[in-house]
């Protein structure tokens, strides 16, 4: 297959770790072509969506780790896959993207994860879909709102909705202190709608993520452990990576949500649980492939490639 891969620069990679060059060296083993091109090449002229994209070869070197062809403007319809990879900030420029996406898909192009999934599963708010297995939880700008929360659960997590790698997150406890500032920094003074949910104390056995891929879960998660006196176990922002086996309550939140998601056109999810409670929902660029892989040694990414040919078999 000829599979174009929509990612940052190439030369930002930290192969060691990189979720998306270890579905390229999957990809390539299995002697698929790949290709990379950046959001910023796409354009769309006269109803055709094409990118200056280029064919990338996997050179085994740890620095100098791909060499690139020319780059040549190519119909994005002539892929026989095209996997989303690009990280948020989930802008505006990011959603424009999907938009040429979801155009390009309409031209033939089979786009993984779907660009209109994407839309419409804000990563925080795609709990709300599934409160059954959720922490009490408000979505609001409304200060005195979210004051009655506090007061209410005492000891609470604030975060923005389009965040990442835990930037933007603030826990409050039962005495009160800053939430004034907190409110009012997040929400930009009621502008900006934002998040609050009842701490869980399990965070400090780690905030496991969980890959969903095809609907079918990994088996084990990453628990991402907080370090030093830090409330996120982010892995951008300080956690330490363990690789476990699913609980029991993990495979029950992944087995039920994740065909419900592949129906609806992702392929690769990143559920992200806490004690035993879904927070998030990641649907632009999971990661910890290489992370799960290298601890548990099961081959994450040859089961993704294993469910993209798949994909592309029905989608024929």
């Amino acid at each position: 297959m000829k599979i174009a891969f929509l990612a940052d620069p190439l030369d930002s990679f930290k192969i060691y770790k990189d979720s998306t060059f270890a579905m390229m060296a999957e990809a390539a083993k299995r002697g698929h072509e790949v290709y990379a091109f950046q959001q910023r090449h796409m354009a769309l002229r006269d109803g055709i969506v094409s990118a200056h994209a280029a064919r990338i070869t996997l050179t085994g070197d740890a620095d100098e780790w791909y060499t690139a062809a020319p780059s040549e403007d190519v119909r994005l319809g002539e892929f026989d896959a095209i996997l989303e990879r690009k990280d948020p900030p989930f802008d505006m420029e990011y959603v424009y993207g999907t938009y040429l996406l979801q155009l390009a898909e309409q031209q033939g192009a089979r786009v993984f994860n779907s660009p209109q999934a994407i839309r419409d599963h804000n990563e925080k708010l795609a709990i709300a879909q599934f409160p059954q297995f959720t922490a009490p939880t408000l979505v609001t700008s409304d200060e005195m709102r979210l004051r009655d929360f506090q007061a209410e659960h005492g000891d609470v997590i604030f975060k923005p909705l389009d965040g990442m790698g835990g930037a933007g997150i603030f826990r409050v406890n039962a005495d009160g202190l800053n939430l004034g500032s907190i409110i009012e920094t997040l929400t930009e003074n009621g502008r900006r709608t934002i998040m609050v949910q009842r701490y869980i104390p399990d965070i400090v056995k780690g905030d496991k993520r969980i890959l969903v891929i095809g609907g079918k879960p990994v088996p084990f998660s990453l628990a991402r452990i907080p370090q030093g006196g830090e409330v996120r176990g982010n892995l951008a922002a300080g956690g330490v990576g363990v690789a476990q086996p699913l609980t029991e309550r993990d495979r029950e939140i992944a087995e039920a949500i994740g065909p419900v998601l592949a129906a609806r056109g992702l392929l690769l999810v990143g559920l992200d649980v806490i004690g035993d409670y879904l927070t998030e929902v990641n649907v632009t660029s999971p990661t910890c492939f290489q992370e799960i892989t290298q601890q548990s040694g099961f081959a994450v990414a040859a089961m993704f490639i294993d469910a993209l040919e798949a994909g592309v078999r029905s989608a024929c």
